[in-house]
């Protein structure tokens, strides 16, 4: 039985999770809190008297290095030093995953994304962007460009927009995602209608699961939504991931535990 992912009910089979998740899983423990060591996975660092050459692993970059960690994680010094938003530019513009959802759950385990921030409103479009592209190879070459752009215009949504503008930074970021991919402007009919729409359907679902805000959760069920929009109205099917069990409920004061649909993942939300 294939596991279902979905707005409507989150449940998999009992079937051991999709060895994909096996870089979430290493982080599972409780990502961000690796100040010392491997910051993916805790382990010591080892270091090496003549340099080999690894791979980056958030963007894939190969690089000469003499430190890595004895379970042969490797970060480059970009994505080390860069900022969340830096990060999730490049990871996008390189990868080839087609999962826009483990492209995300990915790029939360990294120290560079906090547990509640505005990084999450790019989040959301670039890794719908990178996923799109790499599925359908929809002008392939402009990928990157659109991925800049959707930068651009998530910074513009600052953090605290759910609360004090009642619009999730997460569901805008679904719509940025439709206005990049269709084209739409202020002036355009059907795109902007579709544009309107997914961000609309993307804040129902947020606002109907409730809670304090949550990043995280937001941002996945933006995901989601998007994921399933793509797949009703231009037949587009991404592949169904289904995520962990949440490891960032311990750095989330305002968690709601049993009442979240990631937080066993597979239990309904009540």
């Amino acid at each position: 039985m294939k596991p279902v992912l979905s707005v409507s009910g989150l449940c998999h089979s009992s079937r051991k999770m999709n060895e994909s998740c096996y870089f979430f899983k290493e982080q599972a423990k409780t990502p961000m809190e690796y100040s010392t060591g491997c910051l993916i996975c805790g382990n010591e660092l080892l270091y090496s008297v003549c340099p080999t050459t690894e791979t980056c692993f958030y963007c894939g970059a190969t690089k000469e290095t003499n430190t890595y960690c004895e379970s042969g994680h490797f970060i480059c010094d970009a994505c080390h030093h860069g900022t969340a938003n830096d990060l999730i530019e490049r990871y996008c513009c390189t990868t080839d995953s087609t999962s826009p959802l483990l492209l995300a759950l990915k790029l939360m385990g990294s120290p560079l994304l906090k547990m509640h921030g505005p990084e999450h409103h790019f989040l959301v479009p670039a890794v719908l962007l990178a996923a799109f592209h790499n599925l359908t190879d929809a002008e392939g070459n402009r990928a990157t460009e659109r991925i800049q752009e959707a930068r651009r215009r998530a910074e513009d949504v600052k953090g605290g927009f759910c609360g004090f503008h009642g619009a999730c930074g997460a569901a805008i970021g679904t719509g940025i995602f439709m206005s990049l991919i269709t084209g739409a402007t202020p002036l355009s009919d059907t795109e902007r209608k579709q544009s309107n729409m997914i961000t609309a359907e993307s804040l129902r679902v947020i606002a109907e699961k409730g809670g304090a805000r949550c990043c995280k959760r937001e941002s996945l069920w933006a995901i989601i939504t998007a994921v399933e929009y793509v797949q009703r109205e231009f037949m587009v099917a991404f592949p169904v991931d289904m995520p962990p069990p949440c490891p960032f409920s311990d750095l989330n004061s305002e968690c709601l535990r049993e009442r979240c649909a990631f937080f066993g993942c597979g239990v309904a939300p009540a």
